[in-house]
């Protein structure tokens, strides 16, 4: 076999590759959409008729060539109706065909289709072309009806896109356009060397290759089809390396010299494509998979953040009781009763901040959680939050110190969400996994910038749970066990916060049992 044979080969191997992969990506990526359904059948029509358009006219003329030249016929009939339907449908997901395309045209592409494999439509060989193939076949009476219903066919598909893209809307026009453009370019490139170069100069050598000049509009068609979003491009770009790694083993085509090694190689051809097909296949599953994820995801965030508003609200209604009943509002009571509403007032607030994390999580996750900007003394804010917390220091036997200078302190910001998710959780923190020593709390400047300390001799940091610290969710190997109201939300939303006004927070520890400083680091203005 010639090499110039072998490239004729490798050129239709890979336009009917490039066809087969985007009708079986485009169509795994919505079987219910009516126009990826229409393409892919417009592709295994195309990749039918190439294929068999190919082989026919490497025989040499006899019984089975003029089967094969029938076949070609026979294709040819649905490759026009499938053009049509396709030309019907795009780009609609859902459409109902008219009952004469279903009770009339379907019926009769069917019986003109049977006709041509017949010979009605080709009765015998009468010519023998260059090389010793078919150059000529003696028509029989059925050739008229099989030209009327493909010329038919054709041009109404035509008339349908040019009509679509006249009617559609000035900024949708693209789509369209680009169909008409890959079908225009197929026409002429079908024209000109299946019809005009034969018939002129008498050279069928570019017969063979239709699929090869098919490949614009199939391309084309595809795109259109992307730029309405009825296929994914993550899938496409998995069908394109599959298509390339397909292309590459055809090659070893050229280097076929003889008839075994050539079916040897067009067998890993399609064992190939066909496996690049299921990789299509998987991973428009997995992508789909990932989609229905996100969205149960999102239900669920919702259906947590509704659930945390009425958690939250019911948890401070029974704090506004206790309290009420802790301060001696509804009448005094004895001290029993009075510790217990204490205690129970203390779990409520405990409960309430716990909801209160996950539900800011959430909406820093979501991204519809505003930070004000206004400007605010940090100093004086840091002191108030350790003077809250020294009740529950002292408590523990903790002792609790905060250290700063004489420097301003002012910088702007949310004061709310710094007080209460940043400062007040690192101190609270600090009290909860320290169960004896000290804790010291730092607010000084070095290199322009504002430093923020807690360094308690607490429980320690292993660098597994450093890990961890930061994450939503994110919880110590033993933090549950140390402290029951951890929701490893807290430290999360610290640093989303800190990240939100231009800051940086890092955790320092030696490992379990050596304490451990928490840093936040703020430009200073």
């Amino acid at each position: 076999m010639n090499t110039f044979l072998n490239l004729d080969l490798l050129s239709v191997g890979i336009a009917v590759a490039g066809i087969g992969l985007l009708g079986f990506v485009i169509l795994f990526n919505n079987t219910h959409s009516m126009t990826n359904r229409a393409f892919f059948y417009f592709a295994i029509i195309t990749v039918c008729w190439s294929v068999i358009n190919y082989s026919y006219y490497q025989l040499p003329a006899g019984n089975t060539a003029l089967w094969l030249l029938r076949g070609v016929m026979f294709f040819a009939t649905w490759h026009a109706f499938t053009f049509f339907h396709l030309a019907s449908t795009f780009p609609d997901d859902t459409h109902h065909q008219s009952r004469w395309h279903t009770y009339l045209l379907i019926p009769l592409t069917g019986i003109v289709s049977i006709l041509t494999l017949t010979p009605y439509v080709f009765e015998r060989i009468n010519e023998i072309g260059s090389g010793g193939a078919i150059g000529g076949v003696q028509n029989g009476s059925a050739i008229v009806l099989f030209g009327i219903l493909v010329f038919f066919l054709i041009i109404s598909g035509i008339w349908k896109l040019v009509s679509k893209t006249i009617r559609a809307p000035k900024k949708e026009r693209l789509p369209y356009s680009q169909m008409l453009f890959g079908m225009i370019v197929t026409f002429i490139l079908l024209l000109t060397f299946n019809f005009f170069i034969p018939a002129v100069f008498n050279n069928p050598r570019f017969i063979p290759l239709g699929a090869l000049f098919i490949l614009p509009f199939a391309i084309m068609t595809s795109y259109a089809i992307y730029r309405h979003h009825l296929f994914n491009l993550k899938v496409a770009t998995t069908a394109f390396l599959g298509f390339m790694v397909t292309v590459f083993t055809f090659i070893n085509v050229l280097y076929s010299t003889n008839a075994s090694a050539i079916v040897v190689n067009i067998t890993a051809f399609f064992i190939v494509l066909l496996g690049s097909i299921k990789i299509v296949q998987d991973t428009l599953n997995l992508e789909k998979l990932a989609w229905e994820l996100s969205e149960t995801n999102a239900r669920q965030e919702e259906l947590i953040h509704f659930i945390g508003h009425e958690v939250k609200g019911s948890l401070t209604k029974d704090m506004g009781a206790f309290a009420a009943l802790a301060e001696g509002d509804l009448g005094q009571l004895s001290d029993g009763m009075k510790s217990f509403a204490e205690r129970a007032l203390s779990e409520a607030r405990q409960a309430v901040d716990s909801v209160s994390n996950i539900l800011t999580a959430s909406n820093l996750k979501k991204g519809t959680m505003a930070h004000a900007k206004d400007l605010f003394d940090l100093k004086a804010l840091a002191a108030e939050v350790v003077d809250k917390a020294n009740l529950a220091a002292g408590n523990k036997g903790l002792l609790l110190s905060f250290t700063t200078d004489d420097a301003s302190y002012q910088m702007t910001g949310d004061k709310a969400q710094m007080g209460d998710h940043v400062l007040r959780n690192l101190i609270d923190n600090a009290v909860n996994y320290t169960p004896s020593g000290s804790i010291n709390v730092s607010l000084k400047k070095e290199n322009g910038k504002i430093i923020f300390r807690v360094k308690d001799t607490g429980v320690g940091i292993t660098e597994e749970d450093k890990k961890r610290l930061f994450t939503e969710g994110g919880h110590g190997k033993d933090s549950q066990t140390i402290n029951i109201h951890s929701t490893g939300y807290g430290l999360y939303i610290a640093r989303q916060i800190i990240e939100a006004h231009g800051g940086t927070i890092h955790a320092e520890s030696e490992g379990a049992g050596s304490g451990a400083t928490f840093v936040i680091e703020l430009p200073s203005s």
